[in-house]
């Protein structure tokens, strides 16, 4: 399989999956699955570009790489918005929706990572911001199950808010990462 087919594949796995946990996440009022499913979405938009930024130049591609890490930072403030709401009504997601979610998204993700980590160092910044959300998307999904595991053992709202935050923690560090990737590929570039 091509880069450009994987990352369509990965771009079109990205999107399907983004519709359930939105849904969930909505009926249940989680704040990591919305967090998470934000960033489904952000991933499928990202897959997406790639695919079309792969044909270009190494400049193109770091100023493209340089939208990307702004793009990745678009779940961060998602996510703090969905957390200022659960401060304001602190209800407890349903746990056993929260956990079995959690680790469909487990599984949508870590074959992304998988089919992105064997590209992770071609085409600079472009493959390395996939890769990086991917493999983010696999821990955070680890801490959404741990979550769901703790709001079943406790009942309170505090383990998928600590979650929700974290995974906009993770999106903010890939975002800088990809810059500075992009910041690189673009200096590389110039004669």
């Amino acid at each position: 399989m091509t880069l450009r087919q994987t990352v369509l594949l990965v771009a079109l796995l990205n999107l399907a999956y983004f519709g359930v946990e939105f849904a969930v996440a909505i009926a249940i009022g989680s704040v990591s699955l919305f967090a998470d499913s934000v960033d489904f979405l952000e991933d499928a938009s990202l897959n997406f570009l790639i695919a079309v930024g792969l044909g270009w130049s190494a400049e193109n591609r770091a100023r493209l790489g340089m939208v990307l890490a702004a793009v990745i930072l678009v779940p961060v403030a998602a996510t703090l918005w969905s957390a200022w709401q659960k401060f304001s009504l602190p209800v407890p997601p349903q746990p056993v929706p929260l956990t079995l979610t959690g680790a469909g998204a487990f599984l949508v993700n870590f074959a992304c990572a998988f089919l992105l980590g064997r590209f992770r160092h071609h085409s600079g910044s472009l493959t390395r911001a996939a890769f990086l959300s991917a493999r983010n998307d696999v821990l955070a999904n680890v801490a959404i199950i741990a979550a769901g595991l703790l709001t079943a053992a406790t009942l309170s709202v505090w383990p998928d808010l600590i979650v929700g935050l974290g995974i906009a923690a993770l999106n903010a560090d890939a975002s800088r990462q990809v810059l500075a990737a992009a910041r690189k590929e673009r200096q590389e570039a110039r004669p």
